[in-house]
């Protein structure tokens, strides 16, 4: 699975953007990220680098766009402009090559013209895949409007044109309907779908199973585009993991207690092993009951927050804008305690750095779960 995130943040230094991040790239396992209107200079992408733990990172000629990648993949910028970034990318689980055109198109229209002629040019001469995926700052239809006064088709003909011309698709999504809101209040607030994904033939019949979804906005009025791209089939395997939230858990102590003084007869490596097995057994029951599957229930709150962003949207209800940040609350919530649960995972401080001549690490990177062993237990 290559697991990519494209969000306008509007502002990388604004509260909680860069933390979102992060937690994001290990619930997700992002190999590469793109950042729209940092509103910074390129003498900071550096530091976003380290605090994203990537490996490579640039950004187009007026710092609009940053774009960040790990070892995964071997890339390189082919071309850039004030509106657009393309990179040639080859991802590990994959062999074929493809390009990566990452759009901030500007507000005005007669601005963007130059911009549709670019992306025109580009589909002449790719004969490889290529996806176009960023903030075009215009809808395709109608429906990819909620608000304000209704929109005229005509202000959209050379969007629709370019995409006709250029032998782009739509990717599609999942998710809510628009991914971009004035955030005004009571009767005034718009939302509109700026931020897509379009391919070419070649793309679908190399990708065929990439998806994107709209996250929840938190921070930004733009919501995140998390596009994943399937490109083998995944280790299903599951193996029994120790949280180190559980500790935390008053109840945690007296369940271990409880189940390691039941009595075992046999040899002492007999007992050890049924008393292990025993534990590890109660506590993944314990913790599904007293826990539930807290990725599932990440996932809930995600679609929950989608639910009444919506609701927001057609009601511009105060109840509602209430729900909404109740239920960013648990999102962000439960997001930690992925967070927590990947990094647990690793456990590799120097895993942030990698290793540019180790296999091991690449294995890492690509989601192989190394074996855990309990060395001691304190009676």
């Amino acid at each position: 699975m290559i697991s990519t995130i494209i969000w306008n943040a509007r502002g990388i230094r604004i509260s909680g953007a860069i933390e979102r991040l992060r937690i994001l790239k290990h619930i997700h396992k992002l190999s590469f990220i793109a950042v729209l209107e940092p509103f910074l200079d390129t003498t900071h992408i550096n530091l976003l680098k380290l605090q994203l733990s990537m490996h490579q990172a640039a950004s187009n000629v007026n710092d609009k766009i940053w774009v960040f990648w790990d070892k995964e993949f071997s890339a390189s910028v082919t071309d850039h402009d004030e509106q657009q970034l393309t990179l040639q990318m080859r991802h590990v689980e994959s062999d074929t090559p493809f390009f990566l055109t990452v759009i901030y198109a500007k507000c005005k229209p007669i601005l963007r013209r130059p911009l549709w002629e670019v992306l025109r040019h580009k589909s002449t001469t790719y004969d490889s895949p290529w996806c176009v995926i960023g903030d075009f700052n215009f809808i395709a239809s109608v429906e990819e409007k909620i608000g304000g006064i209704p929109y005229k088709m005509n202000k959209s003909l050379d969007f629709l044109c370019m995409i006709e011309n250029s032998g782009l698709v739509d990717l599609g999504f999942y998710g809510p309907r628009c991914a971009w809101s004035n955030g005004r209040g009571q009767c005034s607030i718009v939302w509109k779908r700026l931020d897509r994904g379009l391919a070419n033939d070649q793309w679908l019949a190399a990708f065929p199973a990439s998806i994107i979804s709209h996250l929840a906005s938190a921070g930004s009025d733009h919501n995140l585009l998390l596009m994943e791209i399937r490109v083998r089939q995944e280790n299903c395997t599951k193996y029994f993991r120790f949280l180190n939230l559980w500790v935390d858990n008053a109840k945690f102590k007296l369940l271990v207690k409880g189940i390691w003084d039941e009595q075992v007869t046999g040899s002492a490596m007999w007992i050890f092993h049924q008393k292990l097995k025993a534990l590890s057994t109660g506590l993944s029951q314990w913790s599904r009951q007293e826990y539930g599957d807290i990725f599932q229930k990440a996932k809930d709150y995600e679609e929950k927050v989608k639910a009444v962003e919506m609701v927001w949207a057609q009601t511009n209800d105060e109840t509602d804008r209430a729900n909404l940040h109740d239920l960013n609350a648990q999102y962000i919530r439960y997001m930690k305690l992925k967070e927590n649960f990947h990094t647990q995972e690793t456990h590799l401080q120097w895993f942030k750095e990698g290793d540019a001549n180790s296999k091991y690490f690449h294995s890492l990177i690509r989601g192989r779960r190394r074996k855990l062993y309990i060395h001691k237990i304190k009676d």
